[in-house]
């Protein structure tokens, strides 16, 4: 009964417009109904099933628990039908044996550093708590005075240095949030702190936040954020290519990881050194929520840590990808994929089981069209990830061990990072894919009963008739990353968000999700849904559907903040040849849009049209990257958006030409942004020569 009423409202949905960039108006009526058919195909019951399985254990990458959940994906997958393999990387990611913390000034107190049962919550009191540092925390035994640094941030050290505040050779401690943890450790000791503590503070997700696990979602006092601290991407001693047995090892102290001791705390712990902390007096916005007034420090409070590892005896782990594979009848060699993390850092039922369970429904509905006679154009790949949470290991060490192939025949990147855990439907990615994703979301039912996903989050963001609902950009922080910063492949993501405290915690388990996250599992469907209808769209279009249009404008749109930020440096950065190029890529863009529909209004061109036209297509976005990266970071190399280097998570905009601005090189900033227009200016020639292959004018 529930599955009739979501093919009646999907299947209606879709029933009012035929029309498809890429398509014909035959084949876009046929796409349309194979979309509804697909996208009703996923369970919330099955979710649930495989929500509870995938959650009922701690399953950290480089152990037997994280193996099985290999087993359990790559099973299901293989039994439904689809072509599978999985892929073995060994990688350098050595795991904590010993994490110890006192106070031990002005009195002794040992810090208690595990979250223990709630006793509603079996898997809490029934699963193994993991002895966890923050992943590649340095090693050692401290003992130091305490300061509080805020948040950890770079201007947080300028203004501990203004108030004549140091942290060297003692521990700073941290709250959690602002910035991606490997920064926090990188600064920390760069200013000179011998060990680090880095807390969840309840004013950014405790009980100011909301009610605390496990009377309502967010943290308690006993919950504790575990995470990686590593900044590059991938396996750190084998930079830019694949982790396989016998490939040369960068030396450890040749590359970029902490050498102090890093360990995550609960807000419960944190309190017992942050309330005795005197010393200077602290700015108003570095008060949080625990239930005293918050001093800088240092002392009278002093602590010990001590962080042990198998860095000596086993930190060479073995992790494994899976994929399951649907071939492509007429372009095998051209590639759609959609993927998620399995690993976690506790149960994971958010993060990131309910994006592996996306992915792995939306496979199961994808397969079931395939068995009633669905043939995508284009080869389909589902993958899960191992090792996300240590550093995007599992997938950028894929994405070095494919590159050809990828470079080749990558047309997109589906990502599913905490797909479901909450209500509230949010996506990004790549400008050029963000009007199929919304014409997507438009056609598939809110699990609400309010609409479609589209007229939901068009309600819920208040967004005026004028406009569309505000999409994110890439940034940095899941596994996109190999695919869009280091090669140019366009990508996508989406998911269903709501208030939460369990991150990275022991209690993102089954029972928060059952009780608060998604308690129907519809949300997990949904996702599903998406994911099912996006490999499609994009695996059967006789012309990709990219939308460089939209990809146009939304760069002209940063353009002014170049500007700006020239100005606040009291410089003239003449921008104009810039925003020309933006101007001849709109045109270009617009030009081939009117080329391709007029074309596919006639019928499917011949398979060497579409072939030629599509494979200048893919072309575009490689344009953006450069062999040799970011002046910074080369192994991103990207030019549009990166990662913040000073933050880990928010993106930056035309990364070459901010971060020389930000580090005040006039003449460098003149000089990225000249390349650039050489990007923005091969990126159209590539649409130029997709407007002749596609109208016939292409020299065979």
């Amino acid at each position: 009964m529930a599955a009739f009423a979501v093919v009646a409202c999907v299947g209606g949905v879709y029933g009012q417009q035929t029309s498809l960039p890429g398509y014909t108006p035959a084949e876009a009526q046929r796409e349309r109904a194979l979309e509804a058919s697909t996208a009703a195909r996923p369970d919330s019951a099955q979710a649930r099933a495989d929500s509870r399985t995938l959650s009922s254990d701690v399953h950290v990458a480089g152990t037997p628990a994280q193996a099985r959940t290999r087993d359990f994906v790559i099973d299901a997958m293989r039994r439904w039908g689809l072509e599978t393999n999985v892929r073995a990387y060994d990688v350098w990611m050595p795991h904590t044996t010993l994490m110890e913390a006192w106070r031990i000034a002005p009195d002794t107190l040992p810090l208690r550093l595990a979250e223990g049962p709630v006793p509603e919550d079996t898997t809490s009191w029934t699963v193994k708590e993991p002895v966890i540092a923050n992943g590649y925390s340095g090693t050692g035994d401290v003992s130091a005075q305490v300061v509080y640094v805020n948040y950890g941030l770079i201007e947080d050290y300028a203004q501990l240095d203004s108030l004549g505040v140091s942290v060297k050779g003692r521990i700073a401690i941290a709250r959690y949030g602002r910035s991606y943890r490997g920064i926090k450790a990188r600064e920390a000791e760069k200013h000179g702190a011998i060990g680090l503590i880095i807390y969840s503070d309840p004013a950014d997700d405790g009980y100011t936040r909301g009610d605390v696990y496990p009377l309502g979602p967010m943290r308690n006092p006993n919950g504790i954020q575990r995470g990686s601290i590593l900044n590059p991407d991938g396996d750190p001693t084998t930079p830019g290519y694949a982790s396989k047995p016998g490939v040369h090892r960068v030396p450890l102290d040749s590359i970029e990881i902490s050498h102090i001791p890093v360990i995550p705390m609960s807000y419960g712990n944190a309190a017992k050194l942050l309330e005795g902390l005197r010393g200077h007096e602290i700015p108003q916005s570095w008060q949080g929520g625990l239930p005293f007034r918050y001093h800088a420090g240092p002392g009278p409070v002093a602590a010990r840590l001590i962080v042990r590892s198998d860095t000596v005896t086993a930190a060479i782990k073995t992790i494994w990808d899976t994929f399951g594979s649907v071939r492509g009848s007429e372009f095998p060699d051209e590639i759609v994929l959609i993927g998620g993390h399995r690993d976690a850092w506790g149960p994971g039922a958010a993060d990131n089981v309910s994006g592996t369970v996306s992915v792995m429904e939306a496979a199961r509905a994808v397969d079931e069209a395939v068995r009633a006679g669905y043939k995508p154009k284009r080869t389909i790949v589902f993958a899960t990830w191992d090792a996300e949470e240590w550093g995007l290991l599992g997938s950028t060490e894929y994405v070095e061990d494919d590159s050809l192939r990828l470079l080749h025949g990558g047309v997109a990147y589906f990502n599913q990072d905490v797909a479901a855990q909450g209500s509230a439907f949010g996506g990004g990615g790549s400008p050029s894919i963000r009007s199929t994703l919304r014409d997507v979301v438009s056609h598939i039912s809110d699990p609400s009963g309010a609409g479609s996903i589209y007229d939901v989050w068009r309600k819920r963001t208040n967004t005026p008739d004028t406009a569309q609902p505000r999409m994110s950009d890439p940034g940095g922080g899941s596994d996109f990353a190999g695919f869009y910063n280091h090669f140019g492949i366009p990508i996508a993501e989406w998911g269903f968000g709501g208030a939460g405290g369990v991150y990275h915690s022991l209690y993102d388990s089954y029972h928060w999700m059952s009780k608060f996250g998604d308690p129907t599992f519809g949300y997990h469907a949904a996702a599903a849904r998406v994911g099912a209808a996006m490999v499609e769209r994009f695996a059967d279009a006789d012309i990709l559907p990219y939308d460089y249009v939209e990809y146009a404008r939304t760069m002209r749109a940063y353009v002014p903040r170049v500007d700006s930020a020239a100005k606040a440096k009291g410089w003239t950065l003449d921008t104009s040849a810039l925003a020309a190029a933006i101007s001849r890529m709109e045109q270009a863009a617009t030009t081939f849009n009117a080329a391709r529909d007029s074309v596919l209004a006639h019928g499917a061109p011949s398979r060497d049209v579409d072939a030629r036209t599509n494979a200048a297509l893919m072309r575009v976005e490689r344009a953006f990257t450069r062999p040799s990266g970011l002046r910074t970071r080369p192994w991103f190399r990207n030019l549009i958006y990166a990662a913040d280097e000073d933050n880990g998570y928010a993106n930056i905009v035309f990364p070459s030409v901010n971060e020389a601005i930000r580090a005040g090189d006039h003449d460098l900033a003149a000089r990225e942004l000249a390349d650039l227009v050489t990007r923005f200016d091969a990126a159209t020639h590539a649409i130029d020569d997709a407007t002749a292959a596609v109208s016939g004018r292409a020299k065979r």
